[in-house]
């Protein structure tokens, strides 16, 4: 059984069904990498590198809870350093928990495709999100003495 699956057509197989949806990810995972190293050291809760911690299975179902309170505690500390205006106090938290929440509840025989839907949205929501304030701290000035 394990013999068949290791044929060069079905590794081939598996490999065009797993790469639509690991692209996205891994995207996904350097836009929050990147998001974490525009931080400064002092600012980030966390290492930039751990994101990829995201790609272990089962583990990520937790991981991206706690993975998203960083982001957001050290985009806050980050902005709050900076003083940069009109951000919010928690940047990305609530749309990256809605998201962290509806992902298990997929499983869920019938309100799970609903879940499924609504998490895919809320996780573009999120990516978006942190895109956006990654860009604005690229584009903000530096602090001025420290």
């Amino acid at each position: 059984m394990i013999e068949d699956l290791l044929q060069p057509r079905h590794l081939l197989l598996v490999i065009a069904i797993l790469a639509p949806l690991l692209v996205p990810a891994i995207l996904y995972l350097l836009t929050l990498q990147s998001a974490l190293e525009r931080c400064s050291a002092k600012s980030r809760t966390v290492a930039p590198g751990t994101v990829w911690l995201m790609l272990i299975p089962v583990f990520n179902l937790v991981w991206h809870f706690i993975l998203v309170g960083h982001v957001s505690r050290s985009l806050r500390n980050e902005f709050n350093r900076k003083r940069t205006p009109g951000v919010e106090a928690e940047p990305g938290k609530s749309i990256g928990l809605a998201m962290c929440i509806l992902a298990p509840c997929a499983i869920a025989p019938i309100v799970g495709v609903f879940a499924a839907v609504g998490g895919l949205i809320c996780w573009i929501l999120y990516w978006v999100k942190i895109s956006g304030y990654s860009q604005l701290l690229l584009a903000a000035s530096p602090v001025v003495g420290g």
